[in-house]
């Protein structure tokens, strides 16, 4: 059984629809199979149930909640009402069109790696806390940083809660973390793991030898790095040592770093340019 966990941000971009036969992920009465962090239903319902008082109430600037306008402001109003009766896909499936997700590609990864994709990864969610890949959710817009009235910033909302689920189920285990700072502030951070790795991009230009951050482009990078855990089932730093990115990233050993205390890894890769 692979000892690994993937923590994952979600994607701002969503696939619309889904089945509309799908299990409730709200019902305890129903199988917990496509709701692996089900403990947190209360506080996803309190969340759902404050936004929709927030929208109804005519007084909350959207525009700022959301961080869109015109039409797609429509869109996530539409789509946060009609939660609880909207189509339901897997949280993988409705995060495919971010680039992140296309560069893991999952229909393209062996049977033994979608497996394990779905059960050790687990996503950062603001609406819903965290999720499995294979969880089944619906369509809404909120993002980890929203300050929602009456409640406040949704990291905040979601750390107690999150922390005790999150820090419980990687215990003892080596875990990949991909999170933005905004997520990461969702979780606080009790050091169950056995090593936590973070992986960051340079390029070296090639006349001056000078090293740059990747900070454009930075998300398929790590899709396609998710897709070679998976593949290889990653528990260790090991299989990095040959491998090459498919962009042409390598793992410099001589810059990364490991921290006793926090027991991570901060990983350099490096492209010369």
């Amino acid at each position: 059984m692979p000892n690994f966990s993937i923590l994952l941000p979600p994607a701002e971009g969503k696939q619309e629809g889904g089945n509309p036969f799908a299990p409730d992920m709200f019902d305890y009465r129903t199988s917990n199979t496509f709701n692996y962090f089900h403990l947190l239903n209360p506080e996803r319902r309190q969340l759902i149930d404050h936004l929709h008082g927030v929208i109804n109430g005519g007084k909350a600037d959207l525009e700022a909640l959301f961080n869109v306008k015109g039409e797609n402001l429509e869109k996530a109003i539409a789509a946060n009402l009609g939660i609880y009766k909207a189509p339901l896909m897997s949280a993988l499936d409705r995060y495919s069109p971010g680039v992140m997700y296309q560069a893991m590609d999952f229909p393209g990864l062996p049977t033994g790696a979608q497996r394990r994709l779905l059960e050790e990864g687990i996503i950062f969610s603001g609406m819903f806390g965290l999720l499995r890949p294979d969880d089944l959710i619906p369509d809404y817009k909120l993002k980890m940083d929203a300050n929602l009235p009456g409640i406040g910033k949704l990291s905040a909302y979601w750390r107690d809660a999150v922390s005790k689920q999150l820090n419980k189920t990687i215990s003892g285990r080596f875990v990949w973390n991909f999170l933005p700072s905004i997520h990461e502030e969702a979780w606080t951070n009790e050091v169950t793991y056995a090593a936590m790795v973070r992986v960051k991009f340079f390029k070296r230009v090639r006349k001056s030898d000078e090293l740059q951050p990747v900070t454009h482009g930075v998300k398929p990078l790590r899709g396609k790095l998710v897709n070679f855990i998976v593949k290889e089932t990653v528990e260790n730093l090991e299989p990095l040592i040959e491998w090459k990115h498919p962009d042409g990233y390598r793992w410099d050993e001589s810059l990364s770093s490991w921290d006793e205390d926090s027991r991570t890894h901060e990983l350099v890769m490096i492209k010369r340019g």
